[in-house]
């Protein structure tokens, strides 16, 4: 089993001059946000490196990366769509680093340039006091009984929200899109990010989450809200979050510690805690697993590819 990393091992290992402690690392993420700080926090307090974050969506990190692309500021980025990292990756701007704690992430969510931090699927969040009948399948939020309560995130702000679109896509081809105008003419809205999505659905004004951020509505049901979240198992799409060092970096070492941090198990306990699934498959996570759903498997480089297109045919669909 791999040790949490320690700053003793990485000193004497001569990966992170003891220079570096007086650094500071600047983190991009998308959310969550409670998990940021709870890794900056452990980590600083393991290494005594301090860690400045920028949260976001992931449109919103991108956004931020693309209008510093010319005096870069972040050094690691974590995003909610593994597109977004096979993108960088492509145009050449992630930096070549295998975290030794990654031995047991599986080979599908890491890469020389990246891995996952951690795991999310995409799934309806049903408000359980909505006087709706429970739904088990995407297209029951289609039916009469759901017209005008049904919300769902704007894959142009939510990386997520972009794979479940490419990923019914891949497995119901033109139903899928059927499906989404099948929605719009239900009068299903696309408030925005996830958060927009999912807000009204707690508020008790609407009643479902057409491709709730599954993590999200857990923390929330554990909080008392009347929310549940069902994956269908028709399937659906899961959403690593890579975790990638810009090669932009000034201090690399830093970067790679931080790396290192987040996988070690420590930092993926920390993951687990927010009910993301871990990268890890030696830490235990707090809701089911990759192993639990039926899971639609995903082109991501040819999906990156058509992202503009497709945003731009959901656009139509929805009559925006």
């Amino acid at each position: 089993m791999l040790r949490p990393f320690t700053l003793a091992a990485t000193l004497a290992a001569g990966l992170l001059p003891a220079a570096a402690l007086a650094q500071t690392l600047t983190v991009y993420t998308a959310g969550p946000g409670g998990l940021a700080d709870a890794m900056a926090e452990a980590f600083e307090a393991e290494t005594g490196i301090r860690v400045n974050v920028f949260q976001g969506t992931t449109g919103q990190v991108m956004a931020r990366l693309e209008a510093e692309e010319a005096n870069p500021q972040a050094d690691v980025v974590i995003s909610a769509s593994w597109g977004s990292a096979v993108d960088m990756h492509a145009r050449g701007l992630l930096m070549d680093y295998v975290s030794p704690n990654a031995e047991t992430v599986p080979d599908f969510l890491k890469h020389t340039h990246y891995v996952a931090q951690g795991i999310s699927a995409l799934a309806i969040a049903w408000n359980t006091q909505s006087g709706t009948p429970r739904p088990e399948d995407w297209s029951d939020l289609a039916a009469p009984e759901f017209r005008d309560l049904v919300t769902m995130p704007d894959p142009a702000q939510s990386g997520s929200a972009f794979d479940l679109i490419v990923g019914l896509e891949a497995a119901r081809g033109e139903e899928a899109w059927e499906l989404l105008a099948a929605l719009a003419a239900n009068e299903m809205i696309v408030p925005g990010p996830n958060a927009a999505a999912l807000n009204p659905v707690l508020q008790g004004a609407k009643a479902a989450v057409f491709g709730a951020v599954d993590y999200i509505s857990y923390g929330r049901a554990e909080e008392g809200e009347p929310v549940e979240v069902i994956v269908p198992d028709s399937g659906t799409v899961i959403a690593p979050r890579p975790m990638m060092i810009l090669a932009s970096t000034s201090q690399p070492e830093a970067a790679q510690a931080f790396v290192d941090f987040t996988l070690s198990e420590a930092g993926q306990a920390l993951v687990a805690d927010t009910f993301l699934m871990p990268a890890r498959t030696d830490v235990e996570g707090r809701r089911p697993g990759i192993a639990e759903l039926t899971v639609i498997e995903l082109d991501e480089a040819a999906a990156a590819a058509r992202r503009d297109a497709v945003i731009a045919r959901f656009n139509e669909v929805m009559g925006r």
